[in-house]
């Protein structure tokens, strides 16, 4: 992990702080020694003693106590990509929160004095796959595809522009799929089929994805909270190392110590029936490619991936499986 200058920092409120990523998070922060402010919606009976209650997120939100004494913002909080959409209207719901929210707590924040604001973005504004062996880079057009891409662009191009007219040192950092001890979603689906020994059409797939683990993303914002050169930068990160479906199946089926099942499905022809059957978009990610280029981590601010893929992979299969047990 990042070994900061904590002494420069007074406290630090991290947004979205009982999320997968806000929870281990926090615990990070506060075992370097830095104080830290949990903003969750509601507190409960078996809430951190830190947290702090500020209801829902959007152009109303009153941050006042919150933000008193702040240093840093470390924005999680987010109305999340899922793949059934209910809302009629899911652009505007997403912008209620994602976009006027946080411009409202950047706003917020410039009034309170608080000094640098990271805002965990998405590799979805930059788009939703990529040619192999052509990654993403900060620089690229942006090119969001869906309502969560797109609120996600918003509240960067606002925030860019908040830090052009005030004091407040933006940091955007894009991730592509986090994942970790505690993941949910689809990778924990993935664990749960190959943990069961199902049988996948994936033999066949020969894309490239890049993927982060919880330790390198939480090692990466924490670089961010006090590196001058991080002031008013857009990021790109990920593990380093890209891994295509069929390999990423192999290493997990060896963290569980299970044996895979690869049917040599062609990826059109798999593509083809998932969209039949209402699964296009899973299916674009499972044979799809989408590499991030990480270079400029590296040489502006010196980071390099604390944990290798294989090692997260190991811990989060060996938490799945601790989960089951249980």
């Amino acid at each position: 992990m990042s070994k900061p200058n904590n002494s420069a920092l007074k406290t630090i409120l991290v947004t979205g702080a009982n999320g997968f990523v806000g929870t281990a998070l926090c615990e990070v922060l506060l075992e370097q020694g830095f104080k830290v402010k949990a903003a969750v919606r509601k507190v409960a009976s078996q809430s951190a003693s830190n947290a702090v209650s500020i209801g829902e997120i959007n152009s109303d939100t009153d941050w006042i106590d919150a933000l008193s004494e702040v240093d840093t913002v470390i924005h999680l909080a987010a109305r999340v990509h899922v793949m059934h959409e209910t809302a009629t209207d899911a652009l505007t719901a997403y912008r209620k929160v994602n976009v006027a929210g946080t411009v409202h707590l950047a706003q917020a924040a410039v009034t309170a004095g608080v000094k640098r604001f990271i805002f965990l973005s998405s590799i979805k504004v930059n788009g939703e796959s990529t040619p192999p062996n052509q990654p993403y880079s900060p620089e690229d057009m942006p090119a969001p595809v869906d309502p969560y891409g797109i609120s996600k662009l918003e509240a960067e191009i606002a925030l860019q522009q908040l830090a052009k007219d005030t004091a407040l040192d933006v940091v955007i950092i894009r991730p592509p799929l986090i994942y970790g001890p505690g993941v949910k979603a689809n990778f924990k689906s993935m664990l749960s089929i190959v943990n069961k020994g199902l049988p996948l059409p994936l033999g066949a797939i020969h894309n490239k994805r890049s993927l982060i683990a919880i330790d390198n993303l939480i090692d990466f914002i924490i670089c961010c909270i006090n590196h001058p050169a991080a002031a008013n930068e857009t990021f790109l990160v990920s593990d380093g190392l890209d891994v295509s479906t069929p390999d990423l199946l192999k290493q997990v089926a060896k963290a569980l110590n299970k044996k895979l099942f690869l049917i040599p499905v062609p990826s059109a022809l798999l593509q083809f029936f998932a969209s039949a059957m209402g699964k296009k978009t899973l299916a674009q990610r499972l044979c799809e490619s989408l590499q991030v280029d990480i270079s400029k981590t590296h040489t502006l601010l010196g980071w390099t991936p604390s944990i290798k893929l294989e090692e997260a992979l190991l811990k989060t299969a060996l938490f799945y499986q601790h989960q089951q047990v249980d």
